[in-house]
């Protein structure tokens, strides 16, 4: 959509961000639905580690930390995280859909290989085939999307497209906790991974690639492409985006760092098979669903009067999510623990619509798919590949120097919540320079 500006928003202390721009096109909610059930495959893709780790830790005889690596881990991380820059400059010049094809069939069949291997670095190879997939993922969609969408539909739009992290990551819970007990950790990767070359033969005769944004193409198809660095660097010094950057990167470390620890908690401390834990985080995947959804919602209504709304919210519900965290890792009640889990769930989602809109708000529209793969570079490299091995290490150092037993895994997931802490005091930051620094955005265009 064409970033506007108008004497009005002048006047009215609101950057362009906010502006209506053109009515939503059926085809457009069409194109987010499929573009969503990219995004559930990716997830689930990624995530179905988690409720197999513990079986995966017996089977090839792993530590805790070679379990967050295997997770969303330091090399999942840098592979994801790296790659995703440039592919994410060729979808602002090529066809976005082709390249999400192509990369959705690349890590679903990766998740497939994960089944086949025989040790420890098999398997990490594999999983770094799916990172390798899973980087030609967000940056296309969320540049497509953008073109879909009106800027000031954009952020309930990018929320509804980041449901797939909680869908997805509640069905790998329920299929994986239901195939590791019917079959085997190596065969739920093989079913998993399989359907997803399917949907990307969909993705690329089912879908249309949009056409890009508008009143500015004429004028930037003649510009020349600036280096990458060159725009990290303007993004960066953007303070609004470089603390929202920090904010959302702490946030993710917490959400991935306890990710593959939370059913191995409740299968050592509280005893619990696979498949009912599986289905208990099923359901309260649907708290992630609604924070997800209504944070966007949200942060449209509120971000009309004040911007500053956009990060200003997400700060607040991290912050508010944490006692809610601590509760439900220390009760000794499993059920009851579940039932607080819902809280920090929903709450935890609220960040993703508002900071994947912002940034979007940010450039013009030949910047969007690079632009979104620099702040997933920030978010991912940081929580990726630090939070599952903070956890995982602490875990074991708690193990082998205390006499917590089973239970100091139940520390160490209470340890990273500092992060979250932190990840309110950066969002909180970006709050003061945001009207600003949106108003510049035909400075990266």
């Amino acid at each position: 959509m064409a970033e506007q500006s108008s004497p009005a928003a002048s006047a009215a202390d609101k950057p362009t961000f906010g502006v209506t721009e053109q009515k939503t096109t059926g085809y457009a909610w069409y194109a987010l639905i499929v573009l969503f059930i990219v995004y559930v495959f990716n997830f689930i893709d990624r995530s179905i580690v988690n409720i197999l780790a513990e079986s995966i830790k017996k089977d090839l005889g792993l530590y805790d930390w070679q379990i967050g690596l295997l997770g969303a881990g330091l090399p999942f991380a840098i592979f994801y995280t790296v790659l995703g820059i440039p592919i994410a400059r060729m979808a602002d010049r090529r066809n976005r859909r082709n390249i999400l094809a192509i990369c959705l069939a690349l890590w679903s069949g990766a998740t497939a290989l994960c089944g086949l291997a025989g040790n420890f670095w098999q398997l990490l190879a594999a999983r770094i085939g799916v990172a390798v997939g899973e980087a030609g993922g967000s940056p296309p969609s969320h540049s497509m999307i953008s073109d879909y969408f009106a800027q000031d539909r954009r952020a309930t739009a990018l929320g509804i497209y980041a449901l797939g992290i909680p869908v997805g990551t509640m069905l790998g819970f329920l299929f994986g906790g239901w195939l590791t007990e019917n079959f085997s950790w190596r065969e739920a990767f093989i079913i998993v991974g399989l359907p997803g070359i399917a949907m990307a033969v969909f993705v690329r005769f089912g879908l249309r690639e949009p056409v890009r944004s508008h009143s500015q193409l004429a004028v930037e198809a003649k510009k020349e492409e600036p280096p990458i660095m060159e725009v990290f660097a303007a993004l960066w010094s953007r303070r609004s985006f470089r603390y929202m950057a920090l904010g959302g990167a702490l946030h993710a470390l917490v959400g991935y760092g306890v990710g593959p620890f939370v059913p191995m908690m409740f299968q050592r401390v509280h005893e619990m098979s696979p498949s009912d834990i599986g289905l208990v985080l099923f359901y309260l995947g649907f708290a992630g669903i609604l924070g997800t959804t209504s944070g966007g919602y949200f942060a449209d209504k509120l971000g009309k009067n004040d911007v500053r709304w956009y990060v200003w919210l997400p700060g607040i519900a991290t912050l508010v999510s944490v006692p809610f965290s601590t509760t439900m890792y220390l009760l000794p009640d499993p059920i009851l623990a579940f039932w607080i889990g819902a809280i920090p769930g929903f709450l935890g989602a609220y960040y993703l619509g508002p900071t994947f809109a912002l940034a979007q708000g940010m450039v013009g529209p030949r910047m969007r798919a690079l632009t979104a793969s620099i702040l997933l570079f920030i978010l991912n490299l940081i929580s990726m590949g630090l939070g599952p091995l903070i956890v995982g290490a602490t875990s074991d150092w708690l193990n082998a120097n205390t006499d917590l037993g089973v239970r100091s895994i139940q520390w160490a997931l209470v340890s990273v919540l500092i992060f979250n802490v932190l990840s309110t005091v950066f969002y909180l930051m970006a709050a003061k320079d945001l009207k600003s620094d949106l108003s510049r955005a035909h400075e990266l265009s």
